[in-house]
């Protein structure tokens, strides 16, 4: 049975700008952090690779709350250089990858809704405003 799928979340690695890191990567850190596989249904690399994490019909781990009816979405990166402050360092590839995604993955899911992590924990993740950016993908609704 297909899951319901009422919300994309989308995520920032909190990484340091420039430094790229995979689904491999984010999944030995979950695992450290005592879950079961990397969290997020995709990670999308700083040249625009999208790596897929969780398969899509299995819940993720990115948002409390939300995991059940949501599709997790990252990209590498959200910190300046020093790898605290918060930031939109999306390169013009991560742009690219990551409007095309969140397009395919609102026609799979009509009726979803495009979220930053932001709207529902405090933190600056994304470190912009998905919801806004996105509004012209807005699945349909």
């Amino acid at each position: 049975m297909k899951r319901r799928i009422d919300e994309i979340i989308v995520h920032c690695s909190a990484t340091a700008e420039g430094r790229d890191f995979g689904v491999a990567d984010i999944r030995r850190w979950h695992r450290l952090r005592g879950f079961r596989d990397v969290g997020y249904h995709y990670v999308v690399r700083l040249d625009g690779t999208v790596e897929r994490g969780r398969p899509e019909g299995v819940a993720g781990a990115h948002c409390l709350g939300h995991n059940g009816g949501s599709i997790g979405v990252c990209y590498v990166g959200g910190c300046k250089c020093d790898g605290r402050t918060p930031a939109d360092t999306r390169t013009v590839r991560q742009k690219e990858a990551l409007t095309r995604l969140i397009g395919r993955l609102c026609a799979a899911y009509p009726g979803a809704t495009v979220h930053g992590h932001r709207e529902f924990a405090a933190k600056a993740c994304p470190c912009f405003d998905a919801k806004e950016e996105y509004e012209y993908l807005q699945c349909g609704v």
